[in-house]
């Protein structure tokens, strides 16, 4: 049977565990996890991004995240937690389930960007 896009995004939501709004805010305050925006450039013009994220389309994630390339985005570490959100979710479970098989060690799925949004997170125009 053939792979759908569902059942990679369930693959992925099974490995990569879901963070609340509220503890990817207070993470992500401390400085004890890096927060990645993989939306596109143009979902990000419409409404900006959470304060203090990196963005990383998910188009670019594993060249960004391969820490031995020259293009390796250098707020990330294999033991620093990492935290993802796209729109809704899907993209950022799958960008999980990528990091986690490039060897990062703590990765959480925030969901949206309205997640964080709603959980009170400031937003970067």
């Amino acid at each position: 049977m053939p792979v759908t896009a569902k059942s990679l995004v369930d693959a992925a939501n099974a490995v990569v565990p879901k963070i609340s709004g509220k503890d990817a805010i207070e993470m992500v305050g401390k400085g004890d996890a890096v927060l990645i925006d993989i939306r596109d450039s143009a979902e990000l013009a419409q409404t900006g991004k959470a304060a203090g994220s990196v963005h990383i389309p998910r188009g670019s994630l594993e060249f960004k995240a391969d820490l031995s390339a020259p293009t390796a985005e250098k707020s990330l570490s294999l033991d620093k937690p990492v935290i993802l959100h796209c729109a809704s979710g899907g993209r950022a479970a799958l960008a999980g389930k990528l990091l986690k098989d490039m060897g990062y060690s703590t990765v959480y799925n925030l969901g949206g960007f309205k997640d964080w949004v709603e959980a009170g997170g400031k937003v970067e125009k």
